[in-house]
């Protein structure tokens, strides 16, 4: 798994991009002799705003099971000054913090000063301190710009093409083929017509048939 988080809403797009490059170009297991590999390829790419992120998977990555490494984008001008470059500010403030708090994490020493300096004491404090230590080491790639022109867009987009291609390389996968989307598309030719045909379906497993007719049955 590889998130990407970028720190501002003018760049949205870079996200399909990424996700469209990476996971339809290395989401394969065969190599390029026909063999299936032995070892993992294309990560599960996914990402949001940073802000948003921040309310929505972060506690995954600082907290959970799976050690997942993400890219973290900024540039250190914005092109939206409100407040006179406050609010941008603050997401630059999100942006440092959020990498560093994954690179250093809190230890029971000091996620217990911080209880005790908040007041709680007793059974209580014991059984929040757990909760409240994060283990830190989270790897994480911080990428900067000075202002999100045309050609430093251009440039990020190229970098991750790059990554793609190398790891594709370092795999012995072809990126540039995506037989993966072949299946459902022939599958989706057959399914069709039976949508709207007489007949119930029956020449698929149980779960398309029992589906398809189920919409057959319950379509105005």
């Amino acid at each position: 798994m590889c998130p990407l988080y970028i720190y501002t809403l003018t760049i949205v797009c870079v996200y399909c991009t990424v996700f469209q490059g990476d996971m339809e170009s290395n989401g394969k297991s065969v190599s390029r002799q026909g063999a299936r590999v032995s070892y993992s390829t294309g990560p599960i790419v996914w990402g949001e705003p940073g802000t948003n992120g921040q309310h929505a998977f972060y506690q995954l990555i600082h907290q959970g099971t799976k050690v997942i490494p993400c890219d973290f984008i900024a540039p250190v001008e914005t092109q939206n000054p409100l407040a006179n470059g406050l609010h941008h500010e603050i997401l630059l403030a999100n942006f440092l913090a959020q990498t560093e708090a994954l690179m250093r994490g809190k230890t029971r020493g000091e996620a217990k000063e911080e209880l005790v300096k908040a007041g709680i004491k007793g059974d209580q404090l014991n059984a929040l301190i757990p909760h409240k230590i994060f283990e830190g080491n989270k790897p994480t790639n911080s990428i900067m710009v000075q202002k999100l022109t045309p050609f430093n867009l251009g440039a990020l987009i190229a970098l991750y093409e790059h990554k793609i291609f190398t790891q594709g390389v370092i795999w012995d996968i072809n990126s540039y083929d995506q037989w993966g989307v072949e299946l459902g598309k022939q599958l989706a030719k057959i399914i069709q017509p039976e949508l709207h045909g007489d007949k119930p379906a029956s020449g698929h497993d149980s779960s398309t048939n029992g589906l398809v007719n189920y919409i057959k049955t319950h379509r105005k």
